[in-house]
């Protein structure tokens, strides 16, 4: 079960071949004073793994990926103005998708995390300006998309490409076939 409205999780796994449900729930996911991205992005993803009822045998996966520049996280942006301010903020410099993971089996849970550095080129205020006006980064943390518009921003990563869209699926595959078996491997 994936608790996630995200049509990229969504997209992802379905092209992984993964067979899984989308059971979404809603979880604060207000940054807590002083806390750090990778104990940010864990803490939501184990919320919304625990969020929902599961059968003893439902697999369930909570996932939440950032941006982060240092310890400033970077989320979705709240409007246009804020998408233009996170694009400014990561133009010509490196910054890191943080995907927290909590895999719950029955009584188990898993609680890991996929770091994937990316580099964009500096960007023009035109630049800027047409992305944002582009609708793109509206829904997307960090304000952008690599698998997008954007992709022409990204001078090169270090990691997992899947990661910066929204799930580190060889991570996440890893983990569902060492829980269920590679035969049996489903959300």
């Amino acid at each position: 079960m994936l608790v996630s409205r995200s049509p990229r999780r969504i997209e992802i796994l379905t092209r992984a071949g993964i067979p899984f449900i989308v059971r979404p729930a809603d979880v604060d996911e207000t940054p807590h004073p002083d806390e750090n991205p990778l104990s940010y992005s864990l803490r939501v993803a184990e919320d919304k793994a625990l969020a929902v009822e599961a059968a003893p045998e439902e697999i369930v996966l909570g996932a939440d990926t950032i941006v982060a520049i240092g310890n400033e996280i970077l989320g979705k942006p709240a409007d246009d103005t804020d998408a233009a301010r996170m694009l400014r903020r990561i133009s010509g410099r490196r910054h890191d998708v943080i995907t927290g993971l909590c895999i719950r089996f029955g009584d188990r849970i898993i609680r890991d995390s996929a770091r994937t550095s990316v580099w964009f080129a500096e960007l023009s205020p035109q630049e800027i300006t047409e992305y944002v006006a582009s609708g793109e980064p509206s829904d997307k943390a960090g304000a952008y998309a690599i698998q997008g518009l954007a992709s022409k921003f990204v001078e090169r990563i270090d990691g997992c490409y899947s990661n910066v869209v929204g799930l580190p699926i060889a991570l996440v595959y890893r983990y569902l076939r060492d829980l269920a078996g590679p035969a049996a491997v489903h959300l």
